[in-house]
């Protein structure tokens, strides 16, 4: 009976403990119909000094024993307005407790957070445990600022070792002790991106979660991640996140390529070389022409020796005998004839004649390329500026005893290739990695290529090519210029001729040598200009393109008109001969 007395006694007093700290709980709210409404400021005390509260402090509350207190009539509790519930996200300036129970404290937050919930059984605040003993609900004194209910309550949940249990099909929250074996529950979360690659963020994600069941899931489609981790985890995660999913900077690259090519010559002197070099002369070689003689009648020959028929004819064929003079010979030497009579042609000294070439005279040639290329390209990503030209390359392959052979066209790009990597570093400094590329064609090399199958051998010119290239990294100042230069390339020539001894006469020696002299220069300098784009260097073009009409026909063409169809009418409706019709 004592036992149960006690119990009776205790709920008595618990039960009183809670109306008292209900009707000294003040809660200001905005009134009715403000649409700009204030922060709401929650206030709690078991005390019955007076509590004032305003948007952004509350006004001390003195700490009083319940025991102290005289307990007012239950008459006298005045009736409190029903609290307005604060959105979820939306930080309350100040909450306050002091020596309030648990249990109000977290009826007061559920009500401002707009949680339903229920207390579990096995809390069993002011209930005897299976040893008999009671166990005395808890009371706090907190003082938070700028925080949301929901997070306050949260918070005070895990320190008195509580969890919020929530089921989305009856929206009802169950608040219950913690297992303190149980490991922490996972959440997931999806996390929009923004700007960072799905690929590189979910990299970065996994190697901040501790925990082994812990994991993330890319969404390329949509640029999201599903973060499967703990409460303090996806906190972590939040934090990773917005110092990572950041716009990626963007650097114009303004490029200008000058090259200047030069090819100066010159020639002076007297060239005796087509005189000199390769004179013919020739005396006596026995070599003639085929000659026609008129032979006897009856003697060997073509035509007849009939009377009345053509004389008969007699062809001395041309010689090749190799000899000074071939005497007593019809074919080479001295010929005789008594028609023709001495052929002494043969026999006189033949020469090709005397040339020479006066030069005296300087000729260069001038040329200069500039490209002026600009692109836009993003930080750490490669950036490739070409100005080149297709060189056409045929390529034949020989045939074999069955097939034949077969000729391809394919095109080689030769001009200047510059490829730029920028990399953005402290204090808008840019690191540059620069590497171009300069080709050229030089000249073609004839390859002869067996036929196959007893296909005789053919000769196709193969292309060669010069390339120059180079690579640097270099940090310049943002929209300083970098002036890039060493692809140079100089071709000097010089050839001479002289006629011996001739040549080498002062003054008289001009007039027996000659020197010509040529030089091929091409030289290529690139300037480099990067410049860090800032978010207002943008400016929307203005264009009605979506909002434009299609554009319709002033006169349409009406086929069901006998002016525009080509169908005929009358009787020619059915194209069909009749029987007999084309007979």
């Amino acid at each position: 009976m004592k036992k149960i007395a006690f119990q009776i006694l205790l709920a008595s007093a618990t039960s009183l403990l809670v109306a008292q700290a209900q009707t000294n709980a003040t809660l200001t709210a905005p009134p009715a119909g403000d649409t700009n409404p204030p922060a709401v400021v929650l206030s709690l005390t078991n005390a019955s000094a007076p509590v004032t509260a305003t948007n952004t402090e509350t006004a001390a509350v003195g700490n009083i024993a319940t025991n102290n207190v005289p307990m007012p009539p239950t008459n006298a509790v005045p009736a409190l307005p029903a609290p307005v519930p604060a959105p979820a996200s939306a930080g309350i300036p100040l909450i306050q407790f002091a020596d309030v129970p648990i249990t109000t404290a977290i009826e007061n937050l559920a009500r401002q957070a707009g949680i339903n919930y229920m207390l579990d059984p096995k809390i069993g605040y002011g209930l005897p445990d299976a040893n008999g003993q009671v166990k005395i609900e808890p009371t706090l004194s907190i003082r938070w600022e700028n925080i949301s209910a929901e997070n306050a309550l949260l918070a005070l949940l895990d320190n008195y070792g509580l969890q919020l249990a929530r089921d989305k099909k009856t929206d009802i929250a169950r608040i219950a002790p913690k297992d303190p074996l149980a490991p922490p529950p996972l959440i997931t979360r999806v996390v929009q991106l923004k700007y960072s690659s799905v690929s590189n963020m979910t990299a970065s994600v996994q190697s901040a979660l501790t925990d082994k069941r812990s994991k993330v899931l890319a969404d390329n489609r949509t640029s999201q991640i599903v973060v499967v981790a703990t409460d303090p985890e996806q906190q972590a995660v939040d934090t990773l996140v917005a110092q990572l999913d950041k716009p990626t900077k963007q650097v114009l690259i303004e490029t200008k390529l000058v090259e200047i090519s030069s090819q100066p010559s010159t020639k002076k002197g007297v060239d005796w070389t087509s005189t000199l070099s390769a004179q013919n002369v020739t005396f006596g070689n026995g070599k003639v022409s085929g000659i026609t003689t008129i032979n006897a009648p009856g003697t060997t020959g073509t035509g007849s020796s009939t009377p009345g028929g053509p004389p008969p004819t007699i062809t001395t064929p041309a010689s090749t005998a190799t000899s000074v003079l071939t005497l007593l010979q019809g074919n080479g030497g001295i010929s005789a004839s008594t028609v023709s009579g001495l052929i002494p042609t043969t026999g006189f000294l033949n020469a090709d004649g005397v040339s020479a070439v006066i030069s005296f005279l300087n000729s260069t040639y001038d040329a200069q390329v500039v490209s002026t290329p600009r692109i836009v390209t993003l930080d750490n990503e490669m950036a490739t500026i070409s100005v080149t030209r297709g060189y056409p390359i045929i390529q034949q392959s020989a045939g074999t005893q069955q097939t034949s052979g077969s000729s391809s066209v394919t095109y080689s790009n030769v001009g200047t290739i510059l490829t730029v990597t920028p990399r953005i570093s402290a204090n808008d400094f840019i690191w540059l990695k620069v590497s171009p590329q300069v080709s050229s064609h030089f000249s073609d090399y004839q390859v002869t290529v067996a036929g196959g199958g007893g296909n005789a051998s053919s000769s196709y010119p193969i292309p060669i090519f010069d390339n120059r290239s180079m690579e640097s990294q270099v940090l310049i100042p943002n929209g300083n210029t970098l002036v890039m230069g060493g692809l140079i390339q100089d071709n000097p020539t010089a050839s001479y001729t002289k006629v011996p001894l001739l040549g080498d006469i002062p003054g008289l020696g001009w007039a027996f040598r000659s020197e010509s002299k040529s030089m091929t220069k091409d030289n290529l300098i690139i300037f480099l200009t990067p410049t860090i784009i800032k978010a207002d260097d943008f400016t929307p073009a203005p264009t009605d393109f979506l909002k434009s009409k299609p554009h319709v026909m002033k006169s349409p063409m009406n086929p069901n008109h006998s002016w525009d169809s080509g169908q005929p009418r009358g009787n020619w409706s059915n194209p069909a001969p009749e029987p007999g019709e084309f007979n």
